[in-house]
């Protein structure tokens, strides 16, 4: 049904524009032709299922704010980490990041948990979110693996075609990709050596937040199964959002919306990969529903979801910043810091508790 469709095309007879620019169009192109037509199926939204899907949304977030918790304690068995503190970071983070590119939200997790427990480090709890993310790298490889085995998601010959800036101009330039990618992995290995070669206290708290790793009984049972329980919500997410919009919830089209939702987080070039997601999914589900069903449940998906996340985001910002402008926030946090003569904020405490010599603060109730 979906290949009767218009396919995705630019438009024709416009003067040829440098092709990173045009793909960028493009894409914000398909992601503005998605609106249009979840405009015109406002209507026929189902109402139950797509409140369900935001509640799924909801409480798969919140079981991922559990194991972060728990990955936090571990590096810090003798600090206090309350839940409340933990939940308000990490919504945060989210609401910031489904506003802007390249996960910006992450750094305001840092800053949230950091002057909310006190006594931790931000190497430290960087690390930690590195964590955090490990048993979702591997199962999102293997939900990747099983995709293309299944042919739900487009091949190396297809991408060109389709225009999403995030992929398509990487695989047309396949030796600037490769080059930029390699300029990049050696700065990152360049600057990890010269820090555990001369910043030993730096290394010492990156280390603290894999902690948990030295325990994998405890990992499993404080982490992935948090983790495991946010990815069966996710499912449940995808389910009821496909009902709401009227797209056939089966095994494949959730497998295949779960897969490009986790490919454009990868690549956050665009807020929530918007664009990206919908041109792909187009050609995902095309055996299951039309371009315009399609386009109208991508979007709509991502302007729920989104909502909730800013709601709920800058709320808890609200909530523990006195504001929602937090980067006014951290500028007049230093600012006081250095007129104060403050010690650095990344001072480790000693044995994991407050700093030696230094007056303990007690941490906040949750």
């Amino acid at each position: 049904m979906g290949h009767a469709d218009a396919p995705l095309q630019g438009p024709t007879g416009a003067a040829r524009l440098p092709q990173g620019y045009s793909q960028f169009v493009d894409d914000l192109r398909s992601f503005v032709d998605a609106f249009e037509a979840f405009a015109g199926h406002l209507a026929s939204v189902q109402l139950q299922p797509l409140l369900l899907a935001l509640l799924m949304h909801f409480l798969r977030l919140t079981a991922r704010v559990r194991g972060w918790q728990n990955i936090v304690r571990a590096a810090y068995p003798a600090l206090e980490v309350p839940f409340r503190s933990m939940f308000l970071a990490y919504w945060a983070g989210v609401g910031v990041n489904a506003i802007t590119p390249a996960r910006g939200g992450d750094l305001v997790k840092l800053y949230i948990s950091k002057h909310r427990v006190h006594g931790t480090t931000y190497p430290t709890l960087g690390s930690t979110l590195v964590v955090e993310t490990l048993f979702d790298f591997f199962l999102a490889s293997s939900l990747l693996l099983v995709a293309l085995q299944l042919g739900l998601l487009p091949g190396i010959p297809d991408l060109p075609s389709i225009p999403a800036f995030d992929w398509s101009f990487a695989v047309e330039h396949p030796r600037l990709a490769a080059f930029v990618v390699s300029i990049l992995a050696a700065g990152v290995i360049l600057l990890v050596t010269w820090a555990s070669r001369h910043v030993v206290a730096f290394k010492e708290r990156v280390k603290l937040g894999f902690a948990i790793l030295g325990d994998w009984r405890t990992y499993a049972q404080q982490v992935v199964s948090w983790q495991a329980l946010s990815w069966v919500l996710r499912v449940a997410t995808v389910f009821f959002f496909l009902r709401a919009f009227g797209v056939p919830a089966t095994a494949e089209t959730v497998l295949a919306v779960l897969v490009v939702g986790g490919l454009a987080t990868t690549l956050p070039f665009t807020p929530g990969g918007a664009g990206t997601q919908q041109a792909v999914l187009v050609f995902a589900l095309a055996d299951w529903a039309s371009r315009s069903a399609v386009l109208s449940f991508s979007v709509g998906m991502q302007v729920a979801t989104a909502a909730m996340n800013v709601a709920i985001g800058f709320a808890a910002i609200a909530l523990t910043l006195g504001t929602v402008r937090w980067r006014e926030h951290v500028q007049r946090d230093r600012e006081l810091n250095a007129r104060a003569g403050d010690e650095p904020p990344d001072e480790e405490p000693a044995a994991n508790g407050p700093r030696a010599g230094a007056p303990s603060r007690p941490a906040p109730r949750a």
